[in-house]
């Protein structure tokens, strides 16, 4: 989280209320609206509730304080504006609170598809609905106590149990797949590939199998770990943050699993 960043977030002004540039608002109208066909069909019933509830604007970037409106109705959660990067103490104690992080920045056209760093359009769009159902707050702001107790290397293992459920979860449900994580549901690239690849590996969450693999922010998914429904995710909040930690230490002794990918600097050098 310490890596540089070409953004910078917008500050608002005295009201709480960001001034977005009619690009800006445009880059928002079209992110949402193409993404909102996207996932029609595609993401989970609990996401699609918790977007109902939003109600956000198609037209313009929504202001924090009309989705944190929402949010502290539902679940007792709100938006808190941030720089466009944090540190990992910060977003763990943010987490912890209550308080989502929100990087008040829009990606620019020329990563309009994709870009490493979360803005507000992968935030608001890809995981505040579900921050309007209540085990998936619930774990969220586990997780993030989990981290305020963890050491630096223990914090490193941690990440992985976030990476492949609040941003790269799915659901096996009688529908049959369906999306939850923020980095699916913001990206119409990842929802195809996640629900339809055949050369994707989907398997049953297992806390210390998920901690025992490895990951890449700069690629497709080659592995996505899978529930029955966002509720599952209360089996893993139910753990007290010493069990945690220990299945993190057992992570640790065991080592991590093979990479389903190349490193990063074969994968550049090809």
């Amino acid at each position: 989280m310490a890596k540089a960043t070409q953004y910078v977030s917008k500050v608002a002004d005295e009201h709480g209320n960001i001034d977005w540039s009619d690009e800006e608002n445009k880059i928002w109208h079209e992110l949402i609206t193409r993404q909102l066909a996207n996932i029609k069909n595609t993401a989970c019933d609990e996401y699609n509730e918790g977007l109902a509830k939003l109600n956000l604007p198609t037209d313009r970037i929504p202001q924090l304080e009309d989705v944190s409106k929402v949010l502290r109705e539902t679940t007792g959660w709100e938006c808190a504006p941030v720089p466009a990067l944090i540190g990992f103490g910060e977003f763990f104690r943010l987490l912890s609170e209550r308080k989502f992080p929100v990087a008040t920045f829009i990606r620019t056209r020329e990563e309009f598809d994709y870009l490493q760093e979360p803005d507000i359009f992968h935030e608001i769009f890809g995981h505040c609905p579900l921050l309007t159902n209540s085990s998936f707050a619930d774990y969220t702001q586990a997780y993030g106590q989990m981290g305020l107790n963890a050491t630096k290397e223990q914090r490193v293992f941690l990440a992985r149990l976030y990476w492949f459920t609040v941003e790269f979860g799915l659901l096996e449900t009688p529908k049959g797949l369906r999306v939850y994580g923020g980095g699916i549901i913001s990206s119409p690239t990842e929802t195809e590939y996640a629900l339809t690849s055949d050369k994707v590996e989907r398997k049953k969450l297992d806390v210390l199998d998920v901690l025992r693999t490895p990951y890449r922010i700069d690629i497709i998914q080659p592995i996505y770990y899978t529930l029955t429904k966002v509720s599952d995710l209360d089996n893993i909040r139910k753990y007290e943050v010493e069990d945690i930690l220990a299945f993190v230490e057992q992570a640790k002794s065991l080592g991590l699993h093979p990479a389903k990918f190349p490193p990063k600097e074969e994968q550049i050098a090809s």
